[in-house]
Protein backbone atom coordinates (compact mmCIF):
# COMPACT_ATOMS: atom_id res chain seq x y z
CA UNK A 1 0.00 0.00 0.00
CA UNK A 2 1.50 3.46 -1.08
CA UNK A 3 0.65 6.41 1.67
CA UNK A 4 0.51 9.36 0.22
CA UNK A 5 1.08 13.03 2.69
CA UNK A 6 -0.41 16.18 1.60
CA UNK A 7 0.60 19.44 3.30
CA UNK A 8 -2.33 21.40 4.17
CA UNK A 9 -1.82 24.96 5.41
CA UNK A 10 -4.00 25.29 8.32
CA UNK A 11 -4.26 22.63 11.23
CA UNK A 12 -6.95 19.98 10.77
CA UNK A 13 -7.67 21.16 7.64
CA UNK A 14 -7.96 18.08 5.46
CA UNK A 15 -11.28 15.83 4.49
CA UNK A 16 -13.39 14.05 6.81
CA UNK A 17 -13.67 10.63 6.26
CA UNK A 18 -16.44 9.37 8.73
CA UNK A 19 -17.86 11.70 12.11
CA UNK A 20 -20.14 11.30 15.13
CA UNK A 21 -22.16 13.99 16.51
CA UNK A 22 -22.52 13.60 20.31
CA UNK A 23 -24.70 15.62 22.82
CA UNK A 24 -22.90 16.96 25.88
CA UNK A 25 -24.32 15.63 28.90
CA UNK A 26 -25.99 19.11 31.36
CA UNK A 27 -23.67 17.67 33.76
CA UNK A 28 -21.20 15.79 31.86
CA UNK A 29 -17.27 16.99 33.24
CA UNK A 30 -15.02 16.91 30.77
CA UNK A 31 -13.21 13.91 31.63
CA UNK A 32 -16.51 11.89 31.49
CA UNK A 33 -16.76 13.48 27.79
CA UNK A 34 -13.34 12.58 26.98
CA UNK A 35 -14.29 9.07 28.20
CA UNK A 36 -17.05 8.70 25.59
CA UNK A 37 -15.38 9.98 22.67
CA UNK A 38 -12.38 7.48 23.37
CA UNK A 39 -14.67 4.53 22.95
CA UNK A 40 -16.61 6.91 20.17
CA UNK A 41 -13.43 7.14 18.07
CA UNK A 42 -11.68 4.11 18.15
CA UNK A 43 -14.86 2.46 16.73
CA UNK A 44 -14.77 5.52 14.16
CA UNK A 45 -11.23 4.46 13.56
CA UNK A 46 -11.79 0.99 12.95
CA UNK A 47 -14.71 1.71 10.78
CA UNK A 48 -12.72 4.10 8.46
CA UNK A 49 -9.45 2.19 8.51
CA UNK A 50 -12.01 -0.66 7.54
CA UNK A 51 -13.55 2.27 4.99
CA UNK A 52 -9.96 2.95 3.33
CA UNK A 53 -9.10 -0.71 3.43
CA UNK A 54 -11.67 -1.29 0.86
CA UNK A 55 -11.63 2.09 -1.31
CA UNK A 56 -14.98 3.05 -0.50
CA UNK A 57 -14.18 5.71 2.49
CA UNK A 58 -15.90 8.90 1.60
CA UNK A 59 -14.21 12.08 1.16
CA UNK A 60 -16.31 14.99 2.99
CA UNK A 61 -14.60 18.29 2.52
CA UNK A 62 -14.43 20.88 5.56
CA UNK A 63 -15.50 24.24 5.76
CA UNK A 64 -13.49 27.32 6.00
CA UNK A 65 -15.82 28.10 9.19
CA UNK A 66 -13.61 26.92 12.66
CA UNK A 67 -12.74 28.31 15.50
CA UNK A 68 -9.51 28.00 17.43
CA UNK A 69 -9.66 27.24 21.18
CA UNK A 70 -6.89 28.74 23.05
CA UNK A 71 -4.57 27.66 25.43
CA UNK A 72 -5.99 27.31 29.29
CA UNK A 73 -4.26 29.02 31.59
CA UNK A 74 -4.88 29.29 35.59
CA UNK A 75 -6.07 32.71 34.95
CA UNK A 76 -9.29 31.36 32.88
CA UNK A 77 -9.60 28.98 36.02
CA UNK A 78 -10.32 31.50 38.81
CA UNK A 79 -14.47 32.06 39.19
CA UNK A 80 -15.69 35.65 38.53
CA UNK A 81 -18.37 35.63 41.17
CA UNK A 82 -18.84 39.06 40.15
CA UNK A 83 -19.94 38.60 36.15
CA UNK A 84 -21.05 35.25 35.98
CA UNK A 85 -24.52 33.43 36.62
CA UNK A 86 -24.53 29.83 38.27
CA UNK A 87 -25.12 28.49 34.73
CA UNK A 88 -21.71 30.34 33.69
CA UNK A 89 -19.58 29.42 37.10
CA UNK A 90 -21.33 25.65 36.60
CA UNK A 91 -20.08 24.89 33.09
CA UNK A 92 -16.71 26.28 33.88
CA UNK A 93 -16.51 24.27 36.82
CA UNK A 94 -17.37 21.11 34.51
CA UNK A 95 -15.18 22.36 31.68
CA UNK A 96 -12.25 22.68 33.98
CA UNK A 97 -12.63 18.67 35.71
CA UNK A 98 -10.23 16.87 35.81
CA UNK A 99 -8.12 19.26 33.88
CA UNK A 100 -6.94 21.92 36.62
CA UNK A 101 -10.42 22.21 38.33
CA UNK A 102 -11.95 26.08 38.89
CA UNK A 103 -11.23 28.23 42.24
CA UNK A 104 -11.54 30.58 44.17
CA UNK A 105 -10.13 32.62 46.90
CA UNK A 106 -11.10 32.05 50.75
CA UNK A 107 -9.37 33.58 53.45
CA UNK A 108 -5.96 33.16 50.85
CA UNK A 109 -6.71 30.33 50.25
CA UNK A 110 -7.17 28.99 46.91
CA UNK A 111 -10.12 26.46 46.95
CA UNK A 112 -10.80 24.16 43.48
CA UNK A 113 -14.17 23.83 42.93
CA UNK A 114 -14.73 19.96 41.04
CA UNK A 115 -18.79 19.85 41.05
CA UNK A 116 -21.62 21.92 41.14
CA UNK A 117 -25.41 22.47 40.67
CA UNK A 118 -27.58 25.12 40.15
CA UNK A 119 -30.12 25.87 43.37
CA UNK A 120 -33.18 28.06 42.59
CA UNK A 121 -33.34 31.83 44.55
CA UNK A 122 -36.65 30.96 44.96
CA UNK A 123 -35.33 27.65 47.80
CA UNK A 124 -33.84 30.39 49.95
CA UNK A 125 -36.67 32.72 50.24
CA UNK A 126 -35.78 32.92 54.32
CA UNK A 127 -32.72 35.41 53.27
CA UNK A 128 -32.52 38.48 51.65
CA UNK A 129 -30.22 38.27 48.84
CA UNK A 130 -30.57 40.94 46.56
CA UNK A 131 -28.00 42.72 49.25
CA UNK A 132 -25.51 40.58 48.97
CA UNK A 133 -22.67 40.34 47.07
CA UNK A 134 -22.07 38.10 44.23
CA UNK A 135 -19.95 35.03 46.03
CA UNK A 136 -21.70 35.44 49.28
CA UNK A 137 -21.80 32.15 51.24
CA UNK A 138 -25.27 31.93 51.89
CA UNK A 139 -25.50 28.46 53.21
CA UNK A 140 -22.64 26.12 54.92
CA UNK A 141 -23.10 23.25 56.87
CA UNK A 142 -22.06 19.42 56.86
CA UNK A 143 -25.69 18.69 56.60
CA UNK A 144 -27.37 20.59 53.72
CA UNK A 145 -23.61 21.58 52.20
CA UNK A 146 -22.25 24.86 50.50
CA UNK A 147 -24.58 27.68 48.82
CA UNK A 148 -22.81 30.81 47.16
CA UNK A 149 -24.74 33.88 45.55
CA UNK A 150 -24.10 34.16 41.87
CA UNK A 151 -25.35 37.55 39.64
CA UNK A 152 -28.08 35.06 38.72
CA UNK A 153 -28.94 32.28 40.65
CA UNK A 154 -27.42 29.80 43.44
CA UNK A 155 -24.64 27.78 43.12
CA UNK A 156 -24.83 24.92 45.17
CA UNK A 157 -21.01 22.87 45.30
CA UNK A 158 -20.58 19.28 45.33
CA UNK A 159 -17.07 18.35 45.51
CA UNK A 160 -14.57 21.07 46.31
CA UNK A 161 -10.94 20.45 47.42
CA UNK A 162 -8.84 23.13 50.08
CA UNK A 163 -5.01 23.37 49.22
CA UNK A 164 -2.57 20.58 49.88
CA UNK A 165 -5.94 18.28 50.66
CA UNK A 166 -8.00 15.55 48.24
CA UNK A 167 -10.98 16.27 46.69
CA UNK A 168 -14.08 15.12 48.70
CA UNK A 169 -17.82 15.31 48.35
CA UNK A 170 -19.09 18.91 50.28
CA UNK A 171 -20.38 17.26 52.91
CA UNK A 172 -17.13 15.70 54.41
CA UNK A 173 -15.36 19.03 53.79
CA UNK A 174 -17.39 21.09 56.12
CA UNK A 175 -17.55 17.88 58.90
CA UNK A 176 -13.34 18.72 59.27
CA UNK A 177 -13.63 22.81 57.80
CA UNK A 178 -15.41 25.61 58.24
CA UNK A 179 -16.53 27.91 55.91
CA UNK A 180 -18.87 30.24 57.39
CA UNK A 181 -21.76 32.15 56.16
CA UNK A 182 -22.09 35.47 54.58
CA UNK A 183 -18.67 35.37 54.33
CA UNK A 184 -17.02 36.02 50.73
CA UNK A 185 -15.31 33.98 48.02
CA UNK A 186 -13.08 36.32 46.12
Amino acid sequence: MLLQCIWMSGMDTGDMILKEEVQIGENETTGELWERLAIIGGNLLVETLKQIEEAKAPRIKQGPHYTMAPMLDKEQAKIDWENKTALEIKNLIRGLNPIMGAYAIYKQNKIKFWKADIIEEKDFLDKKLENLKNGTIIKSNSKDGLFIKTKKGILQILEIQAPNAKRMKIQDFLRGNEIKEFEVFE
